[in-house]
């Protein structure tokens, strides 16, 4: 499994539901475990949810990948 591109699709399923998003804020664990229909370990599905909230964070600011999330802060910081 492509972790990376399994947290992609999941944040996007999250983005384009309200009510699974209003489900992931206040139950992510349970959220992510439907999403991906397998019961995992909460340690391992704690690391998904960080994925997932990490990527909903970049998708916000219009950020699509980890080169243009650190381009981005980049320019945060005056850094070219």
């Amino acid at each position: 499994m492509d972790i990376k591109k399994k947290i992609e699709e999941m944040a996007k399923a999250l983005l384009s539901d309200e009510k699974m998003m209003a489900s992931f804020k206040k139950d992510p664990i349970t959220t992510i475990e439907k999403l991906i229909g397998i019961d995992l370990p909460n340690d391992q599905i704690e690391a998904i949810v960080a994925g997932v909230k990490a990527k909903l964070g970049l998708e916000k600011l219009g950020i699509d990948d980890l080169g243009d999330a650190l381009s981005f802060a980049g320019k945060l910081f005056g850094k070219k």
